[in-house]
């Protein structure tokens, strides 16, 4: 045994250990290298693989200079090298090296993937060569619908948010993100439902949201990515638009500037797709230029324009799941509408009828900041939102009514600053505490000038007088706060909140004309108002909570005392109003299968009116409709029921889904409209009155394996039976609203794509009773036709037909179309485009707009042909 110990102790100190590092040609450790050692004939005596910091070590019995090692890595240059050249320093430098492959042609079929609550889409599976961005390829996804707006719902029902590799980057203001997000960028969109972003509360998950969260490839997550593009038209038109993004773990970005004058509202991209509500009841204005409506067509067709925006949002992470929002934006805008409108209502044995021209010029400024400090863990929440917007928008007007005309300006600025904090920790027994505090502050003063001073019959005698000026502020001050706890226990939660709310306004108004004179007085007794107005709450509410692999289910009885109290001493007003309200509410969701599920909920509700319905001084929202009110606070309460069916067929990609809705409303006000040829009176008096609704909406999406298309279909029916007192006649209204909905997104070849999708509306009026009734239809396609050339030039036509029938008018017929061509240079990332939009140049739109007795033509000048010329640079 000596014999062999002292054998096996010679082998080991015969054998020798070489030792070196690799590093790449930057200086840095290359882990996970193979290096091998092999003799003159190539044989491998010995390997070894390179730890974190690029060293390795391999043990050998062989001790010849002319041994070899060899170093390999995907990605570097493969290295040989002498072990005598190699001991000299014992380091190694390895370079990068370009990878190429073989093309492979993949020609299975798309297809989906589902985990659990969330369902992934490959992009590349739905994605052409002519797409752009992110929401181009969303379209053609099966299940998933993008409305003209922007915004995104899936089988049926609106998207909560969209994520960013799991990142609440753009909050629900995600327009930018679908128009400027590279679809080569994004691996896979999935979709998620039931969404709860909040860590602790996930394991009892009751949410129905549904979010979209986009996955970034990896080699996109490293760089910072964008475009440049500018472009120049006839007649005298701009187009230009910079954005930079960056989505990598720490720090994600996406900024944007924009500017143009060819009908896109850059303000599209901070639209709040589901702004969260909130018992903060106040008007955004009161005061207008005049309702002219907007025609039925997308606004870059309609709209006269000179914009710029600055929309930038940052996101930063921190340890501990500690994450800085920033979302600030500014937008300027000027703005021409030139339209005449007539409308016409019936009233037994009476004919209401108005002529209005416009020549509108408006001015919208919007700067709006938001920074939010986020903590989201399994054992704390908090979310503190610091919020402040300034609207300042000027309007100058030319207007005729019944051939009388005046010229009026409408100065608005309106200011809001706010915080909301919300924190959330869950305590050792499991249980979760809640707290909630929200706070804010605005002022809206609005001033309307109109000169020469109209209805002089009604507000100066019958003599013609210089000039009319209302002036109008409503500063509020509102906060809510509540505390609650949670306790759950398996599959049940119960939460128990108390809280209170305070919303503290004063409406100051007056309504003064100026004579030919210069002296200035009050256009009339009582029009004039310094109303303060006080609401409280004080509340609480259970909320029951139960969940199983199949059964959500919840149920809410929140129960308050309500007090408001506003007093006017110049109208002998002071009074008060106090309530106890039980509002309950109940939801219930079944998982009939893994890809099915039924709905069921009732909602009780009681509601106060607001401010708006209380003050007695006379206001002139517009040239010709003077609104005040005598009546108590309007008080409403109803029952809302709901119920629906979603499918889905993940690997046949088929959804569907179908919802019920009905709804009755009692009210203990009307509003009564005193109507005549030149003016619209409206008061709030004390009148019972009810409301019923019932709705109807089904949808479906299916993709065609063998066509390679998407095609959908959707029906909605909406029946409303509503009352309105006008000219002192009470008419019970009906209307019946039928909308058809079909479209198609096929690949016809590899080279071309095509699109259409048609809408058939039919609007039944009828005022129960007298008689009165309009019917009204219309038929709305839209189509386009994309062909790939020469692998980099892009074609693409698109048209637009628009059919209106209405019973009492003539038929209405429109076609629009546009063409563009694009060229890639992919040597140098840049796209070269030509397009001419509104090829008929159509410059003159009618609209129509029906109720059970009134009709309203507007004829509107919308932009003829423009002819632009575009460069975009992609990085």
């Amino acid at each position: 045994m000596l014999m062999i110990l002292s054998l096996s102790s010679i082998a080991v100190l015969a054998q020798e250990q070489i030792k070196g590092k690799v590093k790449d040609d930057k200086a840095k450790p290359l882990p996970s290298v193979m290096v091998s050692l092999k003799d003159k004939e190539g044989s491998t005596l010995g390997f070894s693989r390179t730890n974190d910091k690029g060293d390795f070590t391999i043990s050998t019995d062989e001790n010849s200079p002319e041994l070899i090692l060899e170093f390999s890595i995907l990605g570097f240059a493969k290295k040989a090298l002498k072990l005598s050249d190699f001991s000299k320093n014992n380091e190694i430098t390895l370079v990068e090296s370009e990878i190429s492959l073989k093309t492979v042609e993949v020609k299975n079929r798309p297809r989906l993937s589902s985990n659990g609550d969330t369902l992934n889409y490959k992009t590349s599976d739905f994605s052409d060569k002519q797409d752009r961005n992110i929401g181009d390829v969303l379209r053609k996804m099966p299940g998933i619908e993008v409305a003209e707006n922007g915004k995104i719902s899936y089988n049926g029902k609106n998207i909560s948010n969209m994520y960013i590799d799991g990142d609440n980057l753009l909050e629900d203001k995600y327009g930018i993100g679908t128009k400027s997000i590279p679809h080569g960028a994004v691996d896979k969109v999935q979709v998620i439902e039931k969404d709860q972003p909040i860590k602790m509360l996930q394991k009892n998950n009751t949410s129905d949201d549904v979010a979209l969260n986009l996955v970034i490839k990896d080699d996109a997550k490293l760089k910072v990515m964008g475009e440049v593009k500018a472009g120049l038209g006839t007649p005298d038109r701009f187009d230009g638009n910079v954005n930079a993004m960056l989505f990598n773990k720490k720090v994600k970005f996406l900024n944007n500037l924009k500017g143009n004058n060819i009908g896109i509202d850059p303000g599209l991209d901070l639209t709040s797709f589901n702004p969260l509500a909130n018992d903060n009841t106040k008007p955004t204005s009161l005061l207008s230029a005049g309702a002219a409506g907007v025609p039925t067509l997308p606004q870059s067709r309609t709209l006269f324009n000179k914009a710029g925006q600055a929309n930038l949002n940052n996101l930063f992470k921190f340890k501990n799941d500690l994450q800085l929002r920033a979302n600030v934006s500014y937008l300027y805008d000027e703005r021409k509408q030139v339209y005449n409108k007539f409308s016409e209502t019936q009233l037994a044995g009476q004919t209401i009828s108005y002529q209005e021209n416009q020549d509108n010029f408006l001015s919208p400024q919007k700067l709006k900041g938001q920074f939010t400090l986020n903590g989201n863990t399994d054992g704390y929440y908090i979310n503190n939102t610091l919020s402040v917007e300034y609207n300042p928008t000027r309007t100058n007007s030319n207007v005729f009514i019944n051939g009388v005309g005046a010229f009026q300006t409408l100065k608005q600025d309106m200011f809001t600053l706010s915080n909301d904090l919300g924190y959330r920790k869950k305590l050792k027994s499991g249980n979760i505490l809640h707290f909630s505090s929200a706070i804010s502050r605005s002022t809206q003063p609005e001033t309307l000038n109109i000169k020469p001073g109209l209805n002089e019959d009604i507000l100066n005698n019958g003599a013609p007088y210089a000039a009319l000026n209302q002036y109008l502020d409503l500063p509020t001050l509102y906060t809510n706060n509540f505390a609650s706890m949670a306790f759950p226990k398996g599959n049940f939660v119960q939460t128990y909140r108390a809280g209170f709310l305070i919303q503290q306004q004063n409406l100051a108004t007056d309504l003064t004309k100026m004579q030919d004179n210069g002296f200035s007085e009050l256009a009339a007794p009582g029009t004039f108002n310094d109303l303060d107005w006080l609401r409280s709450r004080i509340y609480v509410e259970n909320i029951y909570e139960y969940t199983t692999d199949k059964i959500t289910a919840g149920v809410r009885v929140p129960v308050s005392y309500n007090s408001i109290n506003y007093s006017d001493a110049n109208h002998g007003m002071d009074k008060s109003l106090d309530r106890f309200f039980v509002n309950p509410s109940f939801n219930f969701k079944y998982q009939t299968s893994a890809e099915n599920y039924v709905t069921a909920g009732y909602n009780f509700r009681n509601n106060l009116g607001t401010i708006d319905d209380v003050y007695s001084g006379t206001v002139l929202r517009n040239y010709r409709s003077l609104f005040a009110n005598n009546a108590p606070i309007s008080e409403s309460s109803s029952h809302a029921f709901s119920g629906g069916f979603n499918f889905r067929k993940a690997i046949e990609m088929l959804f569907g889904n179908i919802s019920l809705s009905y709804s009755t409303t009692k009210l203990n006000t009307i509003s009564s409209f005193t109507l005549t040829n030149n003016t619209q009176q409206r008061i709030v008096l004390p009148l019972e009155n009810q409301m019923k609704s019932l709705g109807l909406n089904a949808g479906l999406s299916k993709y065609l394996f063998a066509l390679k298309s998407t095609v959908n279909a959707g029906f909605a029916y909406n029946h409303n039976q509503y009352q309105q007192l006008q000219n002192d006649i009470l008419l019970p209204f009906e209307s019946d609203n039928y909308i058809y909905k079909a479209g198609i997104e096929a690949k016809l070849t590899k080279f071309m794509n095509f699109t259409y999708t048609g809408t058939y509306t039919d609007s039944k009026n009828k005022a129960s009773g007298t008689g009165v009734s309009t019917n009204y239809q219309q038929l709305r396609q839209q189509s386009g036709l994309a062909v790939n050339m020469l692998k980099s030039v892009f074609l693409n036509f698109s048209a637009e037909h628009i059919f209106t029938k209405q019973s009492s008018q003539p038929d209405l017929k429109y076609l629009f179309a546009d063409f563009n061509i694009r060229y890639k240079v992919l040597k140098l990332k840049t796209d070269l485009e030509f397009g001419v939009t509104n090829l008929a140049n159509v410059k003159s739109f009618e609209a129509i707009n029906v109720t059970a007795n009134s009709l309203t033509v507007g004829t509107y000048q919308i932009p003829g042909r423009v002819a632009m010329f575009r460069a975009t640079f992609n990085y």
